[in-house]
């Protein structure tokens, strides 16, 4: 069996992931594993190996990620585009894309021994504009009314057929890797990640009739913006990174991607059982 090169990624302002990452690292070589590292941490940990980053995403065979989901999605945006799959150990308030918790290290010791399974994950093609360039969402894509202090008003289709029109803080197209993130605070459902589905979640919507929609992942999405004026400032994130202000005539298009992210994850550790310990009541 052939030694498994894992890369790093870990978010160190976070308290303790110095300590945690030297843990690891020392987890991972006695099972057999090689840990990588990119050279910006170069002579923090020992018993680690230093390159480039593009070196090291396109050699690997796993990314580890040491933090909370925000580093898990930054890790998954790189690793997406390698084919790499990913596992995260968290160091967050909730991690609800983490598999292991910080905690449960020696379950690492699974990886060289190949005793794990992989997840497809779906995500969410966006593109800003009809010739805009292709970006990838593993959670959401939130178009929202940025600093405006009014509502913004939304149309949104479907096969070009009006899915309904918005009138709202905003609107959350989720998937539902996604679905206990943003979406989940505005009101919208918790999907099992092994359904393929398009969650459309009003953010503060005017009208109480305006509710949270599931749609078919073969359903490509138009939406646009009315009423702007030249000073509005209508902003387009995915998952969380603002990219683009949208226009009046520009469309936002979003449908499910072919192109999915893997996840490691352990058989024994179900979406039903990480949801139950993470909606726990926490003081």
């Amino acid at each position: 069996m052939a030694q498994k090169t894992v890369l790093i990624l870990p978010n160190l302002t976070k308290n303790n992931t110095g300590q945690l990452v030297k843990s690891i690292v020392s987890q991972l070589r006695f099972s057999g594993c090689t840990p990588v590292m990119q050279e910006a941490y170069s002579g923090q940990f020992e018993s680690v190996q230093y390159a480039s980053f593009d070196a090291l995403i396109a050699a690997c065979d796993l990314v580890l990620t040491v933090g909370g989901d925000g580093t898990i999605l930054h890790g998954v945006k790189h690793a997406v585009e390698h084919d790499k799959p990913v596992l995260g150990v968290n160091t967050g308030r909730l991690g609800y894309l983490a598999q292991v918790e910080a905690d449960e290290i020696r379950i690492l010791s699974r990886l060289a021994a190949d005793d794990y399974a992989i997840q497809q994950r779906m995500l969410l093609e966006i593109r800003v504009g009809e010739d805009g360039a292709a970006l990838y969402a593993l959670n959401d894509v939130v178009i929202s009314k940025g600093d405006l202090a009014r509502m913004v008003d939304l149309d949104i289709s479907g096969d070009g057929q009006a899915i309904g029109s918005y009138r709202a803080d905003g609107v959350i197209f989720a998937t539902p890797t996604g679905s206990t993130a943003y979406s989940l605070s505005a009101g919208g459902p918790i999907v099992d990640p092994s359904i393929n589905t398009i969650i459309v979640t009003p953010i503060c919507p005017h009208s109480l009739n305006d509710r949270a929609v599931l749609l078919s992942p073969r359903m490509r999405l138009r939406v646009q913006s009315r009423y702007i004026n030249a000073s509005d400032k209508i902003v387009v994130s995915v998952d969380g990174e603002n990219v683009a202000l949208l226009g009046q005539n520009t469309p936002i298009l979003i449908r499910v991607a072919e192109k999915t992210a893997r996840f490691i994850s352990f058989p024994e550790k179900t979406f039903t059982m990480i949801l139950r310990e993470k909606l726990k009541p926490r003081g």
